[in-house]
């Protein structure tokens, strides 16, 4: 009998993964928690993204100095939410913000972090050293708001137009640069990977889910890809969040003073400023205006009006028709929604707030091979469907605004490439007799590492990791002679 080891593996791509403050903050070691929280402003970001039962137990306890007995804090609520006091219990035990501590006679009691209340009442009631932006400057010539969100956008769409550009011919990313260290991010975080053979940089299915998101999650979500590599480069993680949530806290249209600011502050500054979160006229002024990209930027609850204009309004309206056909109609000017558009389509003609394209095998299969799912494309296609497209009798009946016949060939196209599944594995095969290849067969069948086998070749696939056993299992018995 011999054994030989496969090596191709279908690994199934994962989804984005969009995590929220508190989801972030979990996944840091307590040690890095305890430093973050001698920072007032992100203490008061963290509070104030607690759910309400866990911000009233905060409060409530907040300038008591003594640990509070459990007891006394479950009575706090009635037994019907009991499901909901639990989770707020769990959520402020995995941030760090509380702790079990033992009182008299052996009751087990909740006791804030001390680093945590002491500075979340710096944010609440005022003292403390002043923040390192606190300064209004009122220069002579204050920017205008509709300045700031022209250029906050303008900024955050060269990164997604390189998203979406790189790595084709088109002219749409000539002017759409950015630096290597913003690729770098993108690439650390999967939306975006290099090819094998000539290393240029493409989108990857993480990146087109990134690209469907609204700019407030995408700004987020970046930055804490940012802070994941920020002590690459030196930076400080906690002076970091400290200043993002200073920025989360400021007033638009208002200038402030770098003044003061350490060197590795000023460095994340300049981050700050080419992602289109602040704008600052040089790199050596001494003031600079927070964009509204930037105001609560860790708030999921907050409404933050649209930085885009007038076109932009009208492409969250719906602005994509789709016929039975293939063919697609979308009436935009946008570069970056041509360049998305392009992606699945193949583009036919531009006409001024028009683009027509079609649906085809090669264009569709050309997006799945690049990761993206035909599940993705649907979703996409009916997120920014036309509004006469949802009022429509067909789409009332099939609660979908797409041609069925184009949904389902969509999927069809995909099923084509998802025929075969490639499973890591080892053959086992030339057995001596039946008898041989049935009792090992049989043993791989009852630890549950059996692939596939077949009798009349005698030959047989286990996984990769359950071949240890079943080698080991053969050499006893061919020890013990069968």
């Amino acid at each position: 009998m011999t054994s030989k080891s496969g090596s191709i593996l279908l690994m199934k791509p994962s989804n984005i993964d969009c995590k929220d403050l508190q989801s972030y903050l979990k996944t840091r070691p307590p040690e890095l928690l305890e430093k973050i929280y001698h920072y007032p402003t992100i203490c008061l970001a963290v509070y104030r993204e607690l759910p309400e039962i866990s911000r009233q137990f905060v409060i409530r306890i907040l300038f008591v100095e003594q640990p509070v007995p459990q007891a006394v804090v479950a009575s706090w609520g009635s037994q019907i939410f009991a499901k909901e006091q639990a989770i707020a219990t769990s959520c402020l035990t995995e941030l760090n913000v509380w702790r079990v501590a033992a009182i008299p006679g052996g009751l087990p009691a909740w006791e804030l972090s001390s680093t945590f209340s002491k500075n979340l009442k710096i944010a609440l009631l005022g003292g403390g050293r002043p923040w390192s932006m606190s300064t209004f400057m009122d220069g002579p010539k204050p920017k205008e708001v509709s300045f700031l969100d022209t250029y906050a956008m303008s900024r955050w769409r060269c990164v997604l137009h390189y998203m979406v550009g790189a790595g084709s011919n088109s002219k749409i990313r000539e002017n759409e640069g950015i630096s290597p260290d913003a690729v770098r991010i993108l690439l650390h975080a999967n939306l975006m990977r290099r090819d094998e053979r000539d290393g240029t940089p493409s989108i990857t299915r993480q990146g087109f889910q990134f690209l469907l998101l609204n700019s407030q999650a995408q700004v987020w979500h970046f930055m804490l890809q940012y802070l994941d590599t920020c002590e690459e480069r030196g930076l400080n993680l906690p002076e970091c969040l400290s200043m993002l949530f200073q920025l989360s806290f400021s007033t638009l249209g208002k200038d402030y003073s770098s003044e003061g600011m350490s060197s590795g502050m000023l460095t994340f500054l300049q981050h700050l400023r080419e992602f289109g979160l602040v704008y600052q006229r040089k790199r050596k002024e001494g003031r600079f205006y927070p964009t509204r990209l930037s105001l609560n930027i860790t708030n999921k609850n907050a409404i933050v009006p649209s930085v885009g204009n007038d076109d932009d309004k009208v492409e969250e309206n719906g602005y994509i028709v789709v016929e039975t056909n293939f063919r697609v109609y979308a009436y935009t000017d946008s570069n970056l929604q041509v360049a998305l558009l392009g992606l699945f389509t193949e583009l036919l003609y531009r006409f001024p707030n028009l683009i027509v394209g079609v649906l085809t095998r090669d264009s569709v299969r050309q997006a799945l091979k690049g990761g993206i799912t035909a599940e993705q494309i649907v979703s996409y296609l009916q997120q920014y469907a036309h509004p006469n497209m949802i009022n429509t009798e067909s789409a009332v009946k099939t609660r979908s605004s797409l041609p069925p016949t184009v949904v389902d060939q969509i999927k069809l196209w995909e099923n084509e490439r998802n025929r075969f599944v490639y499973t890591e594995g080892v053959v086992y095969n030339q057995f001596l007799s039946q008898a041989d290849f049935i009792t090992l067969r049989d043993y791989a069948l009852s630890i549950n590492v059996l692939v596939w086998q077949s009798e009349r070749n005698r030959t047989m696939v286990v996984t990769k990791n359950g071949h240890d056993d079943v080698k080991k299992f053969w050499k006893r018995y061919s020890k013990n002679g069968g």
